[in-house]
């Protein structure tokens, strides 16, 4: 790579080289690499229970020869509808081994959110959770798909053997009421296939590893195809550029391999923050990873994964800000010790530099924010780990290997002057493959740019003289609900099938506890109405829980420009002005 204005920088830090190479490999060389040079670390820990490389890959192995046998080939979809249990690497890399692409689906999701999915993947299998609540919708949502396969994953075998006796005598652990004989049973699949994965000719460089959706511009969810050097780049361009004292005590320096650290899994994995940055990041370096389910589990919420972080002497947390800012106004804080906590990252959303302040002052630890998307797999800057190098205020400088320019808005194609405002557009071998079966999309935000492949992000930003990229201003309507996007599109459509609902009209507004809440502005049909309790209760129903508008607001009629579109702006501008009151 020619060398970039950050290159130059004097906060560049020091080691780091420009680019990077030897990532042309399938994603579950990471699990095999680790698995055969520290074959006894441990990789997952959950509830005291702990699992190493050597057995993970064995039950991968094991997963993926039963997925063959089930006829599941190259490129199929394989759908994981599970919470971060540590069944859940074993089945993605089990999945990956086998040739298929994870469709990666979030556990609260409706039985319509996850029909939708499955059904627009394609996909031919699903690994579910044996719980009252997932494994009913996981029956209900493969009506109408492709889904052959259904795999029930119950978590008693993965607990210390006293911790299982007497959840399963005290009736504590969770577990669906009754099965549908065709399903198969996680464990006995594993005693009963061969640690043998079928041989399958991998193209790192093409083959298809997630499909992961997002709402995308338009709001109508999208699945980003996510190659296996989309995230083996990823990752090795991460642990070039971390530097974490490996020890306490340690100057901070590159991040040693096979037990040196402990990442907290707290971000759910079907997200690709968290897959990417924290599930594969703690397996590509050979480090543990606590698996944390439920973030909020404990009373006062959050007390279960402080306690998680003083038990396992946490080094590595990933997360995203209303987890901070949720660790900072915690009751209990003090009463945990979490000084092991040695380099953290935020993301999804900006950090309010009170909180980042408060938790550094707490833990002793650094959080340094960084940038990315979806499509891009997801990190495509970060700020240095260097407390006297990062820049607060902004999302760092590009990773090695990742190049950034700052285009007109209208095209897309004329790179503006340096310091100048416009649309972040990025190049690198991160960026995905494109959208699923989406080549009008594709063409909305694909542009090539001296001789290179740029994908548009709909973030407006700038370089600034120091080479870190600074955020000014969103040019998409998402809304950035505790680091997760709501697309309003999404949750009008869900809105206008109210049989009282004549339009509706979403838009994000401040939320002190996740950044952004949803607002819903709604014109009833003439003669009828309707109360707010009415409307929220009917979204419950069909949204996922950040994805619910936590005010409704009735109106006559709506704005709308000339042609009749509904004006989502003029309404953020003018709640945005009545709070300011």
């Amino acid at each position: 790579m020619a060398v970039k204005p950050w290159h130059q920088s004097s906060r560049w830090p020091e080691g780091v080289p420009f680019d990077i190479d030897g990532y042309n490999k399938p994603v579950f060389a990471m699990l095999d690499d680790a698995a055969r040079n520290y074959p006894n670390a441990t990789y997952t820990i959950f509830q005291g229970g702990m699992r190493t490389f050597a057995q993970v890959k064995d039950t991968a192995d094991r997963l993926a020869n039963f997925l063959a046998s089930r006829g599941i080939k190259h490129e199929d979809r394989v759908a994981i509808f599970l919470p971060n249990i540590p069944q859940y690497p074993e089945v993605f890399f089990g999945s990956s081994k086998a040739g298929a692409a994870c469709v990666t689906c979030n556990p609260l999701y409706t039985i319509e959110e996850l029909n939708y999915q499955l059904k627009d993947s394609g996909a031919k299998a699903v690994f579910c959770m044996d719980h009252p609540q997932f494994y009913k919708t996981t029956c209900e949502a493969i009506k109408g798909t492709d889904v052959q396969t259904v795999v029930i994953c119950n978590i008693k075998s993965y607990l210390p053997k006293i911790k299982g006796f007497l959840g399963g005598l005290l009736g504590k652990l969770p577990k669906a009421e009754s099965h549908d004989p065709s399903h198969f049973m996680y464990d006995d699949i594993i005693a009963s296939s061969r640690p043998e994965p079928p041989k399958v000719n991998f193209d790192a460089e093409k083959d298809l590893a997630v499909i992961l959706y997002t709402g995308g511009t338009t709001g109508v969810p999208k699945g980003a195809e996510l190659k296996h050097t989309n995230f083996y780049s990823n990752v090795v361009a991460l642990n070039k550029w971390i530097r974490v004292p490996n020890r306490p005590g340690e100057r901070p320096g590159p991040m040693e391999s096979g037990g040196a650290h402990t990442f907290l899994g707290v971000l759910p994995w079907y997200h690709s923050f968290g897959l990417t940055v924290c599930m594969l990041g703690s397996c590509y370096s050979a480090n543990r990873l606590v698996c944390i389910p439920d973030p909020k589990a404990g009373n006062p919420p959050f007390t279960e994964v402080l306690k998680a972080i003083q038990d396992y002497k946490v080094t590595m947390t990933v997360a995203v800000p209303t987890i901070y800012t949720a660790f900072v106004n915690h009751a209990l804080i003090k009463k945990f010790d979490l000084s092991s906590m040695a380099a953290c990252s935020s993301g999804a959303a900006p950090l309010p530099p009170e909180v980042l302040k408060r938790f550094e002052e707490i833990t002793g630890g650094v959080i340094f924010e960084g940038y990315g998307l979806t499509e891009t797999t997801p990190v495509l800057t970060t700020n240095p780990t260097f407390a006297d190098k990062r820049k607060i205020g902004s999302v760092g400088m590009p990773l090695p290997g990742t190049d950034i320019k700052i285009v007109d808005l209208d095209t897309g194609l004329v790179e503006l002057p340096h310091g100048e405002d416009g649309e972040i557009a990025a190049a690198g071998p991160q960026i995905m493959r494109g959208y699923w079966q989406r080549p009008d999309a594709n063409a909305e935000v694909f542009r090539e740019i001296e001789g290179k492949r740029f994908f548009l992000t709909g973030d407006i930003g700038h370089i600034d003289e120091d080479g870190f990229v600074v955020i000014t201003d969103r040019k998409k309507d998402l809304i950035l609900v505790g680091g997760f996007n709501a697309y309003p599109k999404e949750i009008e459509e869900v809105l206008y099938t109210h049989p009282k609902v004549a339009q509706a009209a979403v838009v994000g507004v401040p939320d002190p506890s996740s950044g952004e809440a949803v607002k819903a502005f709604i014109q009833l049909k003439p003669g009828v109405t309707a109360t707010e309790k009415e409307i929220l209760d009917f979204c419950k129903d069909h949204l996922a829980g950040y994805k619910r508008p936590r005010e409704i607001e009735f109106r006559d009629e709506l704005p709308t420009s000339v042609v009749g579109k509904i004006l989502r702006r003029v309404l953020r501008s003018e709640e945005l002005e009545k709070r300011k009151k």
